[in-house]
C-alpha cells in the first residue's frame, strides 16, 4: 500500500520539524467526527492511534523483533507485521524465504498399500512436524551497523506511528535510512525540511553528520546546499564554537574554497581555534604541527600588517618566512613570487581549478574524499567505497 504524503510543520527557527501522515485529532487524542452523509459519520482518532503504536514499540515484551543498532549495539524493538506492512524492504527481510537453488525432484510413485499407510499416519506426522518447526511467534534479533541508534529509533517510530520529529543532527541519517528502506514519503519530508533548517546554528551539525553517511546518494545534494550556505556566511560560520567539532579535512575543504566569503584573519582564527581544540583532545600533539595543516589555505598577505605583527607573529605558529613574504608583498607586490604567498592557490590553478582533500583522520575506515571544485563546478563528497552496506541477521 503506497504511503500517504506527509504534512511537514517547521518549528522554531528551522530547528525541528514534525512530520505526520494525515491529520491528528482536533484536541490531542480526542479524535475527530467527520460527517459523510446525514445518517453516517466516521470517527477518526489518529493521534490516539499514533500514541498507542508508539507505546507498543516501546514495550519489548509486545514486540517480536529487536534490532541491535550501531557500534554500541543499542536495542531497538519493533513489530514485524508493522514493519512489513509499511516497508517492502523490511517485508522481504523478515518474511520472504530465499528461493531454492535447485528444482524439487518429482515424488516417487506409491502403490495403494503405501498410500493407505501414509494417510493413516498423517495426523501423527503433522503433529511431530509442527513441534519440530519454529514457531511463527519466534523473536528475531537483527544487527544494524549502517545507521546510528538515534537515527534508526526515529525511523522505527515513524514506521509505527506515522509521525516523527526531524532534527538537523539526525536529518541526513533519517533521510538516507528512509531512502534505503523504501519510505519515500519520509525521504521527501526530509528533503523539504532541509530548505528551512540550514542556518548558522545547524550548518556544522549537518556537515558533521554528512561524514557518517558519505556513501549514501542522498548525502550529495544536502552537502552541496550546506557548502553554498557556508560560502555566503563565511565569517559567521568560522566563528562558531561548533566549527571545532568538524573533521580536519572538512575544515581544510572549507578554508580552501575560493567561493568562501571570509576575511583571511578570520580564517586564521578559525584554524587556530580548531587546532587548540584538537590538541586538548590529543595530548601528545603539538599545536604548531596541527595548525600547519591549514596555513597553505590562508593568504597572509591580505591580512593587514599591524594585525600580522600584533596578533599572528607573536604566537610563533606561522613560519617567519611567510610573515616576511606577506609584509614584502604589501610593500611591493612585484617583489614576491605568487607561489611563495599562496602555494595552494598556485597548485589549484595548475590542476585546472580542482582539488581533492583526503582525510587522514577518517574514523570509519573508508577511503573518503571531499572534493571542492571551482565556481563553475559543484562541490561534493565522494566515497571510493561503493560497496552496498549489509545488515547482519541472527535468529
Amino acid at each position: 500500500m503506497p504511503e500517504v504524503q506527509p504534512s511537514v510543520s517547521c518549528v522554531g527557527a528551522g530547528a525541528t520539524a514534525l512530520v505526520t501522515l494525515g491529520g491528528g485529532g482536533a484536541e490531542g487524542g480526542a479524535g475527530a467526527l467527520v460527517d459523510l452523509e446525514p445518517d453516517l459519520s466516521t470517527f477518526e482518532n489518529k493521534t490516539g492511534l499514533a500514541e498507542d503504536m508508539k507505546f507498543l514499540a516501546s514495550m519489548p515484551e509486545l514486540c517480536d523483533v529487536t534490532f541491535l543498532v550501531g557500534d554500541t549495539r543499542e536495542p531497538v524493538c519493533a513489530v514485524k507485521a508493522v514493519l512489513a506492512a509499511r516497508s517492502r524492504v523490511f517485508q522481504k527481510m523478515l518474511y520472504q524465504a530465499p528461493s531454492p537453488s535447485r528444482k524439487k525432484e518429482p515424488p516417487p510413485k506409491e502403490n495403494k498399500l503405501r498410500l493407505f499407510l501414509k494417510r493413516s499416519s498423517e495426523p501423527l506426522l503433522n503433529l511431530q512436524n509442527a513441534a519440530a518447526q519454529p514457531s511463527s511467534n519466534q523473536h528475531f534479533t537483527l544487527i544494524v551497523e549502517e545507521f546510528e541508534p538515534d537515527v534508526f529509533r526515529q525511523l522505527i517510530e515513524y514506521i509505527h506511528t506515522g509521525c516523527v520529529t526531524l532534527q538537523p543532527r539526525t536529518l541526513l541519517g533519517v533521510m538516507n535510512a528512509a531512502d534505503y528502506y523504501g519510505l519515500d514519503a519520509l525521504r521527501h519530508a526530509c528533503a523539504g525540511f532541509v530548505q528551512c533548517c540550514i542556518n548558522v546554528d545547524t550548518v556544522c551539525a549537518l556537515l558533521a553528520s554528512a561524514e557518517r553517511y558519505i556513501q549514501y546518494k542522498c548525502t550529495k545534494s544536502l552537502v552541496q546546499k550546506v557548502l553554498e550556505f557556508v560560502d555566503e556566511h563565511g565569517n559567521e560560520v568560522l566563528n562558531l564554537g561548533s566549527f571545532t567539532l568538524l573533521p580536519q579535512h572538512v575544515v581544510r575543504l572549507i578554508l580552501a574554497r575560493e567561493e568562501l566569503r571570509a576575511d583571511e584573519f578570520t580564517k586564521f582564527q578559525a584554524a587556530l581555534m580548531w587546532s587548540k581544540k584538537y590538541c586538548d583532545s590529543n595530548q601528545n600533539t603539538v599545536l604548531k604541527d596541527v595548525i600547519g595543516n591549514f596555513l597553505e589555505y590562508i593568504q597572509f598577505h591580505k591580512i593587514p600588517a599591524n594585525v600580522l605583527m600584533k596578533e599572528v607573529h607573536p604566537l610563533g605558529l606561522v613560519p617567519y618566512s611567510i610573515i616576511m613574504n606577506a609584509l614584502a608583498y604589501q610593500a611591493d607586490p612585484t617583489s614576491v613570487e605568487p607561489s611563495k604567498l599562496s602555494p595552494n592557490r598556485v597548485r589549484r590553478s595548475a590542476q585546472g581549478r580542482s582539488m581533492s582533500v583526503q582525510s587522514s583522520l577518517d574514523p570509519y575506515g573508508s577511503n573518503t574524499t571531499l572534493s571542492s571544485s571551482g565556481s563553475n563546478q559543484s562541490s561534493e563528497m565522494v566515497s571510493s567505497d561503493t560497496t552496498p552496506h549489509k545488515t547482519s541477521t541472527s535468529n
